[in-house]
């Protein structure tokens, strides 16, 4: 079994491949010292001259992993470095929040780290990449991650993802979680419901619908299957009583914005999908 390891494109093309020695920066006798012991490459910095990312998308950390973690450096080391960069006369964290934390948990007074060279622009993207492969990070977290670099640096989710080499609709698909109701934002950050179940409630657009039926994929336990096709159903439905059949004869003016609505509805669910953002077409008494 090969030592290198894979960071990802991103971080692998700014951090580098780990040396040989990387996966030997510690043996269980020197871990319970109270400092990882030295190896070549990584330097050691001390733990409280380390500031937190401020573009960490992560923003909850689980105490019994943590405690996990912090068990296994004791007894084992630390397989893999943090990164780190110089900002003034501190050290501010790239990658490996997680692992630093485990370490001051540990009583680690230093932790071995690599110096990277990096704006603030790519430690916003190495934080991206580095939590996109955690399978546990909240998708919201995610969500709001790409969020703030669009808003941070005004590019498009276009340029977003291709600076971090992922597909246009993975951005957008995320971001849209950002729309929906904080009840359903809750229960999507807890685990009651999947992130294929919330993407199947992005089509209502109603916030009322879409907190009712995520009561019912909690109460019943829906597939995501189940979901759109419920989904669907309400959305046929409304175009139905929408439609101008549906519609009984009263004036001009009052007919025509609702034959328009049925109409655009299905237009503002196509542009969503297609800008990645919530879209409202509005008409006035003239249509």
């Amino acid at each position: 079994m090969t030592k290198e390891r894979r960071l990802g494109r991103g971080l692998e093309a700014l951090l580098g491949k780990l040396p040989e020695g990387a996966s030997d920066l510690a043996t269980p006798a020197a871990a319970g010292a109270g400092t990882a012991p030295t190896a070549p490459g990584p330097l050691q910095v001390n733990v409280y001259q380390i500031d937190s990312n401020p573009f960490q998308p992560r923003r909850d950390f689980d105490d019994a992993e943590l405690d996990s973690l912090s068990e296994s450096l004791r007894h084992h080391g630390l397989l893999q470095p943090i990164a780190v960069r110089r900002v003034g006369d501190r050290y501010q964290l790239v990658a490996g929040e997680r692992r630093l934390r485990a370490a001051i948990k540990a009583g680690w007074q230093q932790v071995p780290a690599h110096m990277v060279e990096a704006d603030d622009r790519e430690v916003a993207e190495l934080a991206i990449i580095e939590n996109l492969q955690r399978k546990d990070l909240n998708p919201l977290e995610k969500a709001a991650s790409f969020q703030q670099y669009l808003k941070r640096y005004a590019c498009s989710q276009e340029e977003l993802a291709g600076r971090l080499q992922m597909d246009r609709s993975t951005v957008a698909n995320l971001i849209r979680l950002l729309e929906l109701p904080e009840e359903v934002q809750r229960a999507l950050r807890s685990g009651a419901i999947s992130q294929g179940h919330a993407r199947a409630l992005l089509p209502l657009g109603d916030e009322r619908q879409q907190v009712t039926l995520c009561q019912q994929i909690q109460a019943e336990g829906l597939s995501v299957r189940a979901v759109e096709s419920s989904v669907q159903h309400q959305l046929a439905h409304e175009a139905d009583e929408l439609s101008p059949d549906a519609i009984e004869p009263r004036s001009n003016a009052t007919q025509r914005p609702k034959r328009a609505s049925g109409q655009l509805s299905a237009l503002e669910q196509e542009l969503r999908g297609v800008l990645g953002t919530k879209v409202e077409i509005r008409t006035n008494a003239r249509g």
